[in-house]
């Protein structure tokens, strides 16, 4: 068998994105908050691209006729302030032409000027430094503890194996280095000890029972019973077995549950405290409000704080001028291109974006009038179909995105899921399942939680028949409610 390499051609068909068609879906995924972010980056890298009525054209008409007193004259002629372009021809480089513009053409709207301050600089002096780690804040309090230089040593090395919940992720025999021999063992338990006296208060601690202890000794209460408890008796605590710890005391369950109570305000993630998860901001994109016949709803969508974008005309006529060196003239072109398709792609995400919250508020109109559970199934693909738009569309309009009702600040993506029937064949999205089923634990008798089976005939009588309990137990644990036996009260 003879093997060897050959040249052929074939022909074939292939679907390739246009880039303005990646750049439109591109801007239809974006949120408000990142859309504002994105046409603040154009506007500062797009030099035709401006928003419309920030120029007054009075100033923009005596800047055309006087020229600037910074310009040098001996490179620009007092020709070009009145917009004679012949001269443009001599400039050998873009750079220098775009740079002796600048210095005496009307000024594109997103400029700043010399006696005014710079919004940019501004903005990041009034700009929230970044949170201090907990890492920082513990290196800072260990500095002024007064040790041993061995013990420094040994408490900067955990100080560093301290993780985001304030816990001691290894074990102290690990962090014993006997090559280099900076510090021992017990040198390392030394460390540990003045560490968990450190801020926040359970810092340090190697687990939950170590964490709370720490706690425990350095609170003003009297909490020798609580310390007794939580030292022999967690596991059983954390087991909801209150019978077995009262038993094994001696005492009532009264007792111990009034010791849980005094425990409650011990913290179990100490770290976080100082090392906060930063919460996002969320935005409304749409508004839907009750419409004045009080029939119906209206759907407008909350782009106030988007700026409209126009093309300066300057540039657009700067592109069109024959006398214009045909690099200038390429680079105005590119830009000019570039700013139309985000203008339209802005205007085609408006679109979209409405067409779709008003086909979402129609079919879950049983929703704006009653609440979650009259939520109904919503597959995407009837979303589409009513709107005349790709599937993908629809995905990609409400990723990210939020609708604002009486019922709060929901995410556009809460109102498409599956969902069931009932007895009498009226349906109900998944969530509605949920919060029916959120009602049902909120109702029962806390002394005799119900379990999974009894949650599931519950939600029989109210006509939804067809749902597993794995069902039910797949939902509970989705919702964070535990069951029936850590739910239980004494």
């Amino acid at each position: 068998m003879k093997l060897e390499m050959r040249g052929q051609m074939q022909m074939e068909q292939r679907m390739k994105l246009a880039p303005r068609m990646i750049q439109s879906m591109e801007i239809l995924q974006l949120s408000t908050l990142a859309l504002q972010e994105r046409i603040e980056q154009e506007l500062n890298t797009n030099p035709v691209l401006e928003m419309e009525g920030s120029s007054n054209p009075e100033e923009q008409s005596a800047a055309d006729q006087q020229p600037r007193a910074d310009i040098d004259e001996a490179d620009l002629p007092s020709d070009v302030v009145s917009q004679k372009l012949e001269d443009f021809g001599r400039i050998e480089s873009i750079d220098d032409d775009y740079k002796d513009w600048i210095g005496q053409a009307e000024t594109p709207n997103y400029r700043v000027r010399s006696d005014e301050p710079d919004r940019k600089l501004e903005a990041i002096k009034n700009t929230a430094a970044p949170p201090q780690s907990l890492h920082e804040h513990l290196a800072e309090q260990w500095q002024l503890v007064e040790a041993e230089d061995k013990i420094k040593k040994a408490g900067a090395a955990i100080i560093d194996y301290i993780d985001s919940r304030g816990y001691l992720t290894v074990r102290l025999e690990q962090l014993h280095n006997k090559d280099k021999a900076d510090f021992t063992l017990d040198d390392l338990k030394d460390a540990l000890k003045l560490i968990q006296n450190l801020e926040p208060a359970g810092i340090g601690a190697r687990d939950l029972k170590e964490c709370l202890l720490i706690q425990m000794a350095q609170s003003t209460d009297d909490m020798s019973f609580e310390a007794k408890l939580v030292a022999e008796h967690i596991d059983e605590l954390l087991e909801n077995r209150l019978p077995d710890i009262a038993r094994k005391m001696n005492c009532g369950i009264e007792k111990i549950n009034q010791a849980i109570e005094r425990m409650s305000k011990f913290d179990t993630s100490p770290g976080l405290q100082i090392s906060k998860e930063q919460n996002h901001p969320i935005t409304a994109d749409i508004i839907v409000e009750a419409a004045d016949d009080s029939t119906g709803y209206s759907v407008r969508l909350a782009d106030s704080s988007l700026p409209p974008l126009k093309i300066n005309d300057y540039y657009a006529k700067m592109a069109k001028d024959a006398t214009v060196n045909e690099k200038t003239k390429t680079f105005l072109q590119n830009n000019i291109r570039s700013a139309k398709w985000i203008i339209d792609a802005i205007e085609q995400r408006k679109n979209t974006l409405l067409n779709v919250a008003k086909a979402v508020v129609k079919f879950q109109k049983g929703f704006f009038d009653n609440g979650q559970l009259h939520l109904k199934p919503l597959p995407m693909s009837k979303i589409a179909n009513e709107i005349g738009v790709h599937l993908a569309t629809v995905s990609r309009a409400v990723a990210g995105k939020y609708i604002q009702c009486s019922w709060g600040i929901l995410p556009l993506r809460k109102f498409f899921s599956g969902g069931t029937e009932d007895a009498s064949g009226v349906e109900f999205s998944w969530q509605a399942v949920r919060g029916k089923l959120q009602q049902i634990i909120d109702a029962e008798d806390k002394s005799k939680p119900l379990n999974d089976d009894q949650i599931q005939k519950k939600l029989a009588q109210t006509g939804i028949k067809n749902l597993a309990r794995r069902t039910v137990a797949k939902y509970r644990k989705l919702m964070n409610i535990p069951s029936a036996r850590f739910r239980k009260k004494y």
